[in-house]
């Protein structure tokens, strides 16, 4: 077993070369309007067609309307959608691509709506209210015992993913701020060494 790696937040074509180039899975694209990390269809087509064959590209929506995504799915060739809203389970079903739902966690209570989704990947992160600091790593280990298809997002840098992983062992992990030089530009530095942390933790793990 090894753990995935989704580099997110891409809006450009050399961010996406660099992140694939250190052995990235997945790379995200959010399509969500006045958010930092936000890329038009256009510009997400663009990049995508100027990829190699085979690669996992995940579109981000949040509360869209169901023809939307597809259709912006569509238009760009992503292969999975990301939904990080108020989406229901009966509004995940009616998608055609696989879906990854997200929850973000702030108590155990939290917890409970996982057991709702019959989704392909679900993704813990920490509240959207919460600008600084890492996910709860015990509540996401207690989400971790609800699927094994868990991402983990919320803070992971080359610094704490490593400690992250052993805690919760999840399926992939996700970043996007904690492999940037600036806001819309990643780090290719970051992004190796995120990587490389990511590796050595799967050595000692598995």
């Amino acid at each position: 077993m090894r753990t995935r790696v989704k580099i997110c937040g891409i809006t450009n074509l050399i961010d996406a070369e660099t992140a694939l180039k250190s052995g990235a899975d997945a790379l995200g694209f959010i399509f969500v309007p006045d958010t930092p990390r936000y890329i038009t269809p256009d510009n997400a087509s663009e990049i995508i067609t100027e990829l190699p064959p085979f690669i996992a590209t995940v579109g981000v929506f949040r509360n869209s309307e169901q023809t939307e995504v597809q259709a912006i799915a569509l238009e760009c060739g992503i292969t999975s959608i990301q939904l990080h809203g108020s989406e229901t389970p009966e509004y995940c079903n009616q998608l055609s691509l696989p879906v990854i739902k997200v929850i973000e966690l702030q108590s155990e209570n939290d917890l409970q709506s996982i057991e709702k989704y019959t989704v392909n990947a679900l993704l813990v992160d920490k509240p959207k209210a919460i600008s600084t600091g890492t996910i709860n790593l015990e509540l996401a280990k207690k989400a971790r015992t609800y699927t094994n298809r868990l991402i983990l997002a919320g803070g992971l840098t080359p610094n704490n993913v490593a400690d992250a992983i052993r805690c919760v062992k999840p399926y992939a992990v996700d970043v996007a701020s904690g492999v940037e030089a600036e806001k819309r530009r990643k780090d290719p530095d970051k992004i190796s060494a995120f990587m490389q942390a990511v590796s050595e933790i799967d050595r000692q793990l598995y």
